[in-house]
């Protein structure tokens, strides 16, 4: 302030840096607006300026990436700081825009429910947008459903094409066996596939799941849902560091190995009891869960399925065959938890083929013998005669070309027309005796 006031009242620099026992340079460049007070330069380069495009980038792309996100997808490209220093030059450089449809959301308050080991587990579907077409789901929606533990947190996923009940229990069974046991207590939202609306009863098939597993459901209570709010955020931290970068050449097998991974490499992240800081994956270890029961419960998946030219459908990542006159047709697959074999259907009901299920995702074939013979009598049966054309064949123009061509020249030669009546008449002569 006091540089300013003396150059308003007509000082030169050198006199202003005489009274102010100051550098010419320095006036001159605090006079500039070239340094700013309080603010020192670096003595050596900022190492975060390289990053700082692709940092602007992402949040411009998406104002609400958690920087734990942005700190994963950094450090393969070279970045080596801590979170903390990706937070601050976040921060400090304001490189974070403001989102101006979420502004105005405000927060709940949140009480803080205390849940015993071995006694609870939370599940809930996260509904994932977008998923990748070649998933050959029927919506544009995929769905995982995350299973929690309350007192750990340690938490499962499993991605589905569907909601309904019998995808539910396919999934859970799956959760269940990814956790590694049973809680005391299953608790859900009041999802229509786990509660009647009209009775508030459990439906009759998932009680019937319910009773095999010798658990007792919880639905929570009208708006009331972040009772459960373990698993709620878990499905934000599933939706936001692992939905937003799964890219999109994974299958659906892939995608599904990806959550797992990052499920587990989440049960490192820190927690706080009783005792201080631990982390999840020590806590898992005074849950205590029950075992599974022995038998799957029997519940049958049906999904449909559009047969390709080549008579095959696509299923877990594998594909199998259908009788040739399905190619190009819609099928419906039916497969019986814990069954190594899927069934697959007409629309109307009639079981065509029955294959052995492979491994998912290991992208084999499986073609009935019966089918590969039916389907080569039907494709030579209709193929059309005589060689095919290769591709690089030499075919000049034939004579009813050359002659179309002479008509649109002009070039044609007038036809000579030779008469016969000679000839026979000669040939008469020759016949007369004399």
């Amino acid at each position: 302030m006091d540089i300013h006031a003396l150059k308003r009242q007509g000082m030169t620099i050198s006199e202003i840096a005489r009274r102010t026992n100051h550098d010419r340079k320095t006036i001159r460049a605090y006079l500039n607006g070239e340094r700013v007070p309080g603010v020192r330069k670096r003595a050596t380069p900022d190492g975060f300026d390289r990053f700082v495009e692709y940092v602007t980038a992402r949040l411009v792309e998406d104002p609400h990436l958690w920087v734990v996100t942005l700190w994963d997808e950094l450090r393969p490209l070279g970045f080596d700081g801590s979170y903390q220093t990706l937070t601050r030059q976040i921060r400090d450089r304001q490189l974070r825009p403001v989102c101006a449809a979420c502004a105005h959301v405000t927060e709940r308050p949140n009480a803080v429910i205390e849940h015993p080991p071995g006694e609870e587990t939370q599940f809930d579907w996260l509904e994932l947008p977008d998923p990748p077409a070649h998933w050959g789901f029927p919506t544009k929606k995929a769905f995982l459903l995350v299973g929690s533990l309350a007192h750990s947190g340690v938490w499962r996923a499993v991605l589905s094409p569907s909601m309904d009940l019998p995808h539910l229990l396919a999934a859970m069974t799956t959760v269940l066996g990814l956790l590694g046991g049973l809680t005391r207590d299953w608790r859900f939202d009041r999802m229509r596939t786990v509660l009647d609306p009209a009775t508030d009863d459990l439906t009759p098939m998932f009680a019937a799941f319910a009773k095999h597993h010798a658990v007792t459901v919880l639905a929570c209570r009208p708006r009331s849902g972040n009772r459960k709010g373990v698993v709620e955020k878990n499905n934000h931290t599933a939706a936001q560091r692992w939905w937003r970068t799964v890219p999109d050449e994974l299958t659906a097998e892939q995608a599904q190995a990806a959550v797992e991974a990052f499920a587990k490499g989440q049960d490192q992240r820190r927690r706080e009891d009783l005792e201080g800081t631990t982390t999840a994956a020590a806590m898992f270890a005074a849950e205590r869960l029950r075992p599974l029961p022995v038998t799957v419960f029997p519940v049958v998946v049906t999904e449909e399925r559009t047969a390709t030219r080549q008579s095959l459908i696509d299923w877990r990542g594998n594909r199998y065959s259908v009788p040739p006159e399905l190619a190009a047709a819609k099928v419906v697959v039916h497969q019986r938890l814990g069954a190594d074999t899927i069934d697959i259907a007409t629309l109307g009901g009639a079981v065509v083929a029955r294959h052995r299920v492979a491994e998912p995702g290991l992208g084999v074939t499986i073609r009935d013998t019966g089918h590969v013979t039916a389907l080569e009598t039907v494709a030579m049966a209709s193929a059309p005669p005589g060689r095919p054309h290769r591709r690089k064949e030499r075919i000049p123009p034939g004579p009813a070309a050359r002659r179309a061509a002479q008509v649109l020249t002009g070039t044609q030669q007038p036809s000579t027309v030779i008469s016969l009546a000679a000839y026979e008449q000669a040939a008469k002569n020759r016949n007369t005796l004399r």
